[in-house]
């Protein structure tokens, strides 16, 4: 079968593709036709050797898919041959076929399509995770969204809008924030231009900002703690700017608020049941028009190298799809 490779940690350049073995079932695992696949920022990370996961070379990239199940494993009865599928991988999707745990996967709704469910599980299970497991988010509260046009951005947006919290998109260009606001964002602030401080500020009101959600990192994320509400919720998601920032704790103290980490992969491991749920939740309010899951391309899993620079030079609104 055909598969894109890393087979030594470099740039979307050092992938190739190749012909490699089919892959068997495992005990606990199910062996998927591979029909579509989700890119996501850190899989420019995991090719560089920069990400938590480092497998063991030659892996594909791609952390999510949906296809069509082939063959099951020993220990497997929640799926058979011929059902439509989606999940999560953390790497090896980008590929003909692919072997997934069967916990790590849920049946496609009717009305949901390849493409966009292969780009719902980790934006939008992390977005979810994050404001409803996490933050424990309630309807009326004010959240703010740093890169608010990305990937996971978006999906937080519209999952934030779903729950019925006032939303403030910030990113960094105004095309930008119109693609934003046309996907649930009440207020929208370019911190290009605007001190991201002031502008949280002035939206926030005399109550202040209750959650941020930040997978930017970098020089935003202090004046984003700065904005919040007494017993605000920081969440912290990534580091697209390229900068893990170091925040005075004395804010921490001072506003009574709490740092929370969101680390997607770790709870798809420690709480599976609740990730089943979530995705089966994602996925039927996606089948519903609640979300979008706003495929920006789809691209041919040869030119999955280029979809992954455009990835990394920031240039993407909603997700990359690659079509096997």
């Amino acid at each position: 079968m055909k598969a894109i490779l890393c087979q030594r940690f470099g740039t979307p350049d050092d992938l190739v593709l190749a012909d490699i073995p089919d892959p068997v079932a495992g005990p606990g695992e199910v062996v998927a036709k591979v029909v579509a696949v989700g890119l996501n920022f850190f899989d420019t990370l995991i090719i560089a050797g920069k990400y938590q996961a480092k497998p063991p070379f030659p892996f594909s990239p791609g952390g999510e898919f949906a296809g069509v199940v082939e063959s099951i494993g020993a220990g497997v009865t929640a799926f058979k041959p011929g059902d439509r599928v989606m999940g999560y991988t953390n790497f090896n999707a980008a590929r003909e076929r692919t072997a997934v745990a069967a916990d790590h996967i849920v049946k496609l709704p009717a009305d949901l399509d390849f493409d966009r469910a292969a780009a719902l599980t980790i934006t939008y299970g992390t977005a979810y995770y994050a404001l409803k497991y996490r933050a424990l988010m309630r309807a009326q509260e004010t959240l703010a969204v740093l890169g608010a046009s990305g990937g996971v951005g978006l999906a937080a947006v519209e999952i934030g809008s779903v729950m019925g919290a006032r939303v403030i998109a910030c990113a960094s260009t105004d095309d930008k924030l119109v693609f934003a606001r046309a996907h649930g964002a009440h207020e929208v602030v370019n911190y290009e231009r605007e001190d991201l401080r002031e502008a949280l500020k002035r939206l926030g009101g005399e109550h202040g900002v209750d959650v941020v959600f930040d997978p930017v990192g970098g020089r935003y994320s202090e004046p984003a703690v700065r904005s919040l509400a007494w017993e605000g919720r920081y969440l912290v998601v990534g580091f697209a700017a390229g900068e893990i920032p170091k925040l005075p704790l004395n804010l921490v103290l001072l506003k009574g608020c709490a740092v929370l980490g969101v680390f997607w992969g770790a709870w798809v491991r420690h709480d599976t049941n609740d990730y089943k749920a979530a995705i089966d939740t994602l996925a039927h309010w996606c089948a519903e028009g609640k979300l979008s899951c706003h495929v920006q391309k789809v691209y041919p899993l040869a030119e999955l190298p280029a979809a992954l620079k455009a990835l990394a030079n920031r240039q993407v609104m909603g997700k990359l799809v690659v079509r096997v």
